[in-house]
C-alpha cells in the first residue's frame, strides 16, 4: 500500500528510491495527459471559435427576433386588425338581427366606404387572431347566404379551442354539407361538433342533428344512440324537450 511522502522526503534505501521514481513518473503522466487534453480542447476551440460564436449568435438572433416580432410586429398588427374588423362585425351583427340579410352580409364580407370587410382582414392580416376570427365570420356569412362551398372553405380555415365557437364552426360545415346533399360528410362534422365540447348549448344541438342525419342514412342504431344521449344528458335543452318523439318513432320502426 502506497504511503504519503512529505515534500522534501529523501529515500532511505533503493526500494524507497524506486517507489519514489515510479510515483513521480505516474504523476507526471497524469498531469501530462491533462495538459495534452486541455491543449487539444483549446486548439479545437481556437480552430472552431468562429463557428461556436456564430452558433451562439444565431441562437441569440432567433430569440431576440422572436421577442421583437411578438412585441413590435405581431401584437401591434393584431390590434390594428381588430380595429379594422369593427365595421365588418357591425354589418354582420346587423345581418343576424335584421331583415335585409344578404346585402348586410355582403357588406360584412367585402366592406364599404373605405372600411375593410372580413375578406380584406383575412387577406391583409394573415396570421393574426383577427384574421382567424374573420374566417369564422366569413364562413357563417356565406352559410346564411346559401353559398355553401364558400362557407365550408372559410370555416375549415378557422381554428380555435373555444368551447362554443369551435363546435359552431364544425356544425356550420356540417350544415353546409347537408345542403350540398353530402350527408356522410355532414354526419362526420356533426360528430366532431358535439365531441369538441360538452356544454348545454352546442352539445345537444349537434347530437340531435347527428341523430337526424344518421337516421336519413339508415343508421338507426347510431341515431337512437345520439337521441338517447340528448334525453339522458340534456333533458332540459330545447332538443331534450321533444326528443321522446324521435326516440319513439325509431323504436316503433324496429
Amino acid at each position: 500500500m502506497a504511503t504519503y511522502k512529505k515534500r522534501g522526503y529523501k529515500p532511505q534505501n533503493k526500494k524507497e528510491e524506486q517507489e519514489l521514481e515510479e510515483t513521480q513518473s505516474t504523476t507526471a503522466e497524469v498531469f501530462g495527459s491533462l495538459d495534452a487534453g486541455a491543449s487539444r480542447t483549446e486548439a479545437w476551440v481556437a480552430r472552431n471559435q468562429k463557428y461556436i460564436f456564430g452558433g451562439i449568435g444565431i441562437v441569440a438572433v432567433v430569440v431576440l427576433g422572436f421577442l421583437g416580432y411578438q412585441e413590435f410586429i405581431k401584437n401591434p398588427k393584431n390590434i390594428e386588425a381588430s380595429n379594422e374588423s369593427f365595421f365588418a362585425q357591425q354589418y354582420f351583427n346587423e345581418a343576424v338581427n335584421g331583415t335585409n340579410k344578404d346585402s348586410l352580409y355582403t357588406l360584412a364580407l367585402k366592406g364599404a366606404e373605405g372600411k375593410y370587410g372580413f375578406l380584406d382582414i383575412i387577406d391583409k392580416y394573415k396570421g393574426t387572431d383577427a384574421a382567424n376570427l374573420a374566417n369564422y365570420s366569413a364562413g357563417m356569412a356565406y352559410l346564411n347566404m346559401n353559398k355553401y362551398q364558400e362557407a365550408i372553405t372559410y370555416l375549415q380555415d378557422f381554428s380555435t379551442k373555444d368551447a362554443i365557437l369551435g363546435p359552431l364552426a364544425k356544425g356550420g360545415i356540417a350544415d353546409a354539407f347537408v345542403q350540398l346533399d353530402q350527408p356522410e360528410d355532414a354526419l362526420g362534422y356533426y360528430e366532431d361538433a358535439f365531441a369538441a365540447s360538452k356544454n348545454e348549448f352546442t352539445t345537444p344541438r349537434f347530437l340531435f342533428k347527428a341523430g337526424i342525419t344518421a337516421q336519413e342514412l339508415g343508421k338507426n342504431d347510431k341515431a337512437l344512440k345520439y337521441f338517447n344521449r340528448v334525453k339522458d344528458e340534456y333533458p332540459n335543452s330545447e332538443e331534450g324537450r321533444t326528443i321522446d318523439i324521435y326516440i319513439g318513432k325509431l323504436e316503433s320502426s324496429k
